[in-house]
């Protein structure tokens, strides 16, 4: 190989590296500094990988029990393997460099690379810009590692908090947790314009995961530490009793029920298409029959929650295949968001109603 060649190759080595290492920081930056939802390839590239090797895995299971203590490994494990990456590319970055600045070879690249980003130690004799840059490597190996490390008590906070409203939902639901079965808690005293504090408390909750769940998306694939539990079933629970109480009770539509029933619809759709980039953009009438048609709820699972209701004494319209109909055409704001993130978190089985 001639001298020129091999200068142009090492030259092109520095520029490919330098890119590599600007990228990644880049990508840790917008993870966890940037406070706004935004994807990052590199963090889908590792979480992809891990993901595939768990549902490898989850798929060859025979119960859902098990299914669970193997995908609950998943986020811990794709967060610890995510620095992993961004060590390993800022690691090949500076070896490019480091070649580019007259560093003999590839191996020696490499251990100094390696070396600096480690922080194990560095050579006197490599001339002050490789020096430079080896200072340079170990300051960002530390702040990556760091970086991490000081968000997670902020996603560990953020996930205490949702699975605290999980767990609440499921104790006023009833077993098995319905949405018939969180209205009839609700309107255990005959009235339900006292419940406003509660749909405020579930607004401020829907709005959390809407902000939390796309600016940290690894927080969506937290499991519940109850195998039964899921933020995305809870989330549906709330909304299909506010498309109930719309639907089926004649009661007054009271303006906070209504923000907690916007609130949710947003953020269970702005987490849909955060994840789904295929999602639909337009609006659920824009849609073929044959995919609302696959999206409607059960009417049999209606006619169950409309009777439970009913036996409870609770105020009901008097219309039931009316209130069907709205019913319907309420849930399929929501009905496809709810089905694709249980699918893509492996979420507990659930219908329309629950």
């Amino acid at each position: 190989m001639s001298s020129t060649l091999e200068h142009a190759l090492r030259i092109l080595a520095g520029i490919a590296g330098g890119w590599l290492v600007i990228t990644t920081v880049s990508g840790a930056i917008r993870s966890f500094v940037l406070p706004r939802n935004e994807t990052v390839r590199l963090n889908a590239f590792v979480f992809g990988g891990v993901r595939a090797l768990f549902d490898f895995a989850a798929r060859r299971t025979r119960t859902y029990a098990h299914r669970d203590r193997i995908l609950a490994h998943y986020a811990p494990v794709g967060l610890v393997a995510l620095p992993i990456g961004w060590l390993a590319l800022v690691g090949i970055g500076y070896t490019g460099i480091y070649l580019a600045l007259g560093v003999d070879d590839f191996t020696k690249s490499y251990e100094l690379s390696g070396s600096s980003l480690l922080t194990l130690g560095t050579t006197s004799e490599a001339g002050f810009a490789v020096n430079v840059f080896s200072y340079s490597e170990a300051t960002i190996g530390l702040l990556l590692l760091t970086l991490l490390i000081s968000y997670l008590p902020t996603i560990y906070q953020a996930f205490s908090r949702r699975e605290i409203v999980v767990a609440q939902i499921e104790l006023r639901a009833g077993v098995p947790a319905t949405a018939s079965g969180l209205l009839r808690w609700l309107g255990h005293d005959g009235n339900f314009s006292n419940d406003d504090e509660q749909w405020l408390a579930w607004e401020e909750w829907l709005v959390e995961i809407d902000e939390s769940h796309t600016s940290l998306p690894v927080l969506a694939f937290f499991r519940s530490p109850q195998a039964g539990r899921s933020w995305v079933t809870a989330a549906g629970l709330v909304l299909d009793s506010a498309n109930l109480l719309f639907s089926a009770l004649d009661v007054p539509r009271s303006r906070q029920v209504e923000l907690t029933f916007t609130a949710g619809v947003l953020a269970l759709n702005r987490i849909h298409r955060f994840f789904n980039h295929k999602a639909e953009t337009e609006p659920a009438e824009l849609r073929t029959k044959e995919e609302i048609k696959e999206a409607s709820p059960d009417r049999q699972k209606f006619a169950k929650a409309w009777q439970e209701m009913q036996e409870a004494g609770l105020p009901m319209r008097p219309d039931e295949e009316e209130a069907w109909q709205q019913y319907q055409e309420r849930r399929q704001l929501y009905d496809h968001a709810i089905r694709f993130m249980s699918q893509l978190l492996f979420a507990p089985a659930m219908g329309s109603l629950h």
